[in-house]
């Protein structure tokens, strides 16, 4: 009797992946970015990040960071480049200081979380500045994230280590913070990006400073429409739903920051995401 092969048709191939969907609570998002860090490992490009926390080291200061963005970030979060480009020697300094300081064993979880959002928007904004004028931070790169992607692009080192943008977010923040809010704090030079914020985060005042950003982001109507019965969402609630939906529903986790009484059956639509440079000037 001859064995029957089981064949992984696309509709099997489905099946299987949505039950995983639906038993892990990820998203499709979460799984096409596991599967990316998976390749990347296979190249040998995926970053090392263990041996950061090994040592005792003292919790930076972040006052030059605060002084750049308190002269150059509009207060509705665009961002004057030109003004950066004039002070960009003393940018490099505090980039210099990020990249020989990172968070050791002893750094408490706020000062940790403050540093790496720090160091993602600071150097997200080197990587403009390396590459000004540009119209879109997409175009300084290729288009597949966790392959070649301007957030993949490891133009910078941290302890030593080459670095890229995408291992602060995905490896570093959203999986070493249960933190959801880091999303709106973190800034991707973009329209529709959350906005810069014209301070630096420090971690006395980080649960306080998160908890403004994930307002103002909310209230903003160019990038969030909420009412009772109908939100018109931010494609970062898509993106990473799974970040929103750990300890209840996307309505619960927005019913936080707002007033208003959603409706849990409410009907949800992402709004299209502008990728054009969040430019301004003061």
């Amino acid at each position: 009797m001859k064995k029957q092969l089981f064949i992984f048709t696309p509709l099997v191939i489905i099946t299987i992946l949505m039950g995983y969907l639906l038993i892990s609570g990820k998203g499709i998002n979460d799984i096409a970015l596991s599967g990316l860090q998976t390749f990347k490992s296979l190249k040998g490009d995926r970053v090392t990040t263990t041996n950061f926390n090994l040592h005792e080291s003292q919790p930076i200061s972040h006052k030059i960071w605060d002084k750049l963005l308190k002269k150059h970030v509009a207060s509705n979060g665009l961002v004057n480049y030109e003004g950066f480009l004039t002070d960009q020697k003393t940018l490099d300094d505090y980039l210099d200081l990020l990249s020989k300081n990172p968070p050791g064993e002893n750094w408490d979880k706020s000062a940790a979380l403050a540093y790496w959002i720090n160091a993602y928007n600071a150097f997200t904004i080197k990587l403009i500045l390396d590459n000004y004028p540009v119209g879109s931070i997409k175009d300084i790169a290729g288009s597949i994230t966790m392959v070649n992607s301007p957030w993949d692009i490891k133009f910078f080192k941290i302890g030593g280590v080459d670095f890229d943008l995408n291992t602060i977010e995905h490896e570093i923040l959203r999986k070493k913070f249960d933190e959801p809010r880091i999303h709106f704090a973190i800034n991707c030079a973009s329209i529709s990006c959350p906005d810069l914020r014209k301070e630096a985060y420090i971690g006395q005042e980080i649960d306080r400073q998160l908890e403004e950003q994930t307002r103002i982001f909310l209230r903003n109507e160019s990038k969030n429409q909420l009412s009772v019965n109908e939100l018109k969402l931010s494609k970062i609630f898509d993106w990473f739903k799974s970040d929103f939906t750990r300890h209840g529903s996307l309505v619960d986790f927005l019913k936080l920051y707002t007033k208003l009484e959603i409706n849990p059956e409410a009907s949800i639509e992402y709004l299209d995401y502008d990728w054009g440079l969040n430019h301004g000037s003061l």
